[in-house]
């Protein structure tokens, strides 16, 4: 095979994963969104608080096809609920791509520079961490001032004093709930990746 050929071939072969990364892209995306719907209340956290795995295919596109593949799901998976569902003008949607590219993005990172078990375990107890502590500010300075135009303040306060009477405050009871609540879910997601990922991996590579 001549050079000119050699380099066409390369040339065919990366347009077909670009083209599959993008086809995948699409479809976790996709996947990411009706998982939105599936959302639940749990117990000892407020009711207007839910808990849904909708980061679950952007880690899974993150650690299968990069870090910028999984920010990506995590923004079509939020424009999407936007234009079909939003209640809160976009600042919603904008929160959950926030938090969804801080968990996604250090995981997939941490795990392409050494593809194993561990890195993926690492790269996810940080991205965790990560949204976690992220929430908070997310929280404290764009969901909740959205919040307080339906919800006066010392209403949601006694949302969360009705669970621990001990919270004096709103920004309080975020550091106290949803803190750890938001990394019980970045846990949640990871947990879930970790048990299909190697079923799945295989077809969003294009190796089936």
């Amino acid at each position: 095979m001549s050079g000119k050929e050699k380099i066409m071939t390369t040339q065919k072969t990366k347009t077909r994963v670009s083209t599959r990364a993008l086809v995948m892209t699409a479809m976790l995306s996709a996947v990411s969104f009706i998982l939105m719907f599936l959302d639940f209340s749990v117990p000892f956290m407020p009711a207007f608080i839910k808990l849904d795995v909708s980061e679950l295919p952007a880690l899974i596109g993150s650690f299968s096809l990069g870090p910028v593949y999984g920010a990506v799901i995590c923004l079509i998976k939020n424009l999407i609920n936007f234009f079909v569902r939003s209640n809160t003008g976009g600042v919603g949607e904008l929160s959950n791509f926030l938090l969804g590219v801080m968990f996604v993005v250090p995981a997939g990172m941490i795990y392409q520079h050494k593809k194993n078990r561990k890195s993926a375990i690492i790269g996810s107890l940080v991205g965790a961490v990560c949204m976690a502590i992220g929430s908070c500010v997310t929280n404290i300075f764009l969901v909740y001032p959205i919040y307080y135009n339906f919800m006066d303040k010392e209403t949601i306060l006694a949302a969360y004093q009705a669970i621990v009477p001990a919270m004096k405050s709103v920004e309080q009871s975020i550091v106290c709930f949803n803190m750890p609540f938001t990394f019980v879910k970045g846990l949640l997601n990871a947990l879930i990746t970790f048990v299909i990922y190697k079923r799945i991996s295989p077809v969003i590579k294009g190796r089936d």
